[in-house]
Order: C-alpha cells, then structure tokens, then sequence
C-alpha cells in the first residue's frame, strides 16, 4: 500500500497572483498526505489562480498505468479550495478502485494517438467563411488527450474521475470511434462516430 508520497515531483503554478510560501507548502503537503493504494502517483501539477474574488484550485495527478486524475474546485478562499479538490480526487479514486484493478481490459499498448486540445474565443463566429485557413485557437494543449481502446464502462469511470466534458475513446467491442458524455440530468450519452458516405 501506498502509504506516503516520497520526493514525488509536483509543480505549483499560479495565475493572476502572486503565491505565498505557506499556501505553496500547504498545497504540496496535501498531495503528499494522499494515502491511495491504487495507483501509484508519478507526478502532480497544482494551478491555483486568482480572478477577483474567485479562488480555483486545480490538481492534476499523472500516475501509473496511464491514469490521470484531475479536479478544481471554485471558492472565495483558496486553502478551502485546495481541500475541496483533494476530497473529490480522493473520493473519485475511493469510488472507482475496484473497476480500475480489474484485469480483464484491453492491452494498454492499444492507444492510437494524441490529440491536441484547442480553445477558441467567441470571435470565431466572425471568422470568414471564404477563408482558406482554419481559425487560430488561443490555447493549445499538445498531447493533453489520449485516444484509447476500452470499455463504455471504463469511459464512464474515466469521465467521472476527470473534469472534462467528454471522453473520446475506441470501443474495445466494437472497434469503433465513441463519444461518452454526461446529460445535464446527470445521466450519460454515447455517440458513435462512424464513417461516412466514400
């Protein structure tokens, strides 16, 4: 068991503000007093940003079999958002341990490729239709989403530990390209992407 994080690598950045010492050693002490048996944690990313009165925390936690757990949390003080993210990653994991250890699941070496995440403004409405070049993203995330093969079931769990909106992936019984996303009444919807007219 995983009982402490030792020399675990873990990177504070903040935005908007300037970050104190005490705040950095809180956060950090925090991953490190995460106490989970599966999986084992690599490296961890904290982003705290500041925008008027909003204080997000977000933590990110890369760990071993290509997991990635992630949570942010929005609150009016920002060690209470630290903690709120480390409750809901802690509980997330809690929730889906025993899914995650099972053995039956497609072979690890079954990704296809990254993707690149983008991020557009508003303004790409204006963006002339007769134009020959696609619109210029203003944030992109090379590498941020892995295209996988699993299982629907696994594509839940995956969406549930992360905060994306969707999950992307390659179903393991179908071969084919899949959209897991969750409703707004909380249940969840697949869409599958299937070739079309030659």
């Amino acid at each position: 068991m995983q009982t402490a994080n030792v020399n675990l690598p873990i990177t504070v950045t903040v935005r908007h503000e300037s970050v104190t010492e005490s705040l950095r050693d809180y956060a950090q002490k925090k991953i490190e007093g995460l106490h989970l048996d599966y999986p084992r944690i690599i490296e961890a990313k904290i982003i705290l940003d500041v925008q008027k009165n909003r204080h997000i925390a977000e933590i990110i936690l890369f760990c071993a079999n290509h997991i990635t757990i992630e949570a942010h949390t929005e609150g009016q003080d920002m060690y209470a958002a630290i903690d709120e993210t480390i409750d809901k990653i802690a509980r997330r994991m809690r929730k889906h341990k025993t899914r995650l250890m099972k053995k039956k699941r497609p072979h690890r070496n079954d990704s296809i490729r990254h993707l690149d995440e983008r991020f557009f403004r508003e303004e790409i409405i204006d963006h002339p239709e007769e134009s020959e070049k696609d619109p210029e993203p203003f944030i992109v995330h090379p590498d941020n989403y892995r295209l996988r093969t699993m299982y629907k079931e696994d594509a839940v769990m995956e969406l549930e530990l992360s905060d994306r909106p969707f999950v992307l992936y390659k179903s393991a019984r179908r071969g084919c390209l899949t959209i897991i996303y969750r409703r707004k009444d909380g249940d969840y919807a697949a869409i599958d992407i299937k070739d079309g007219p030659k």
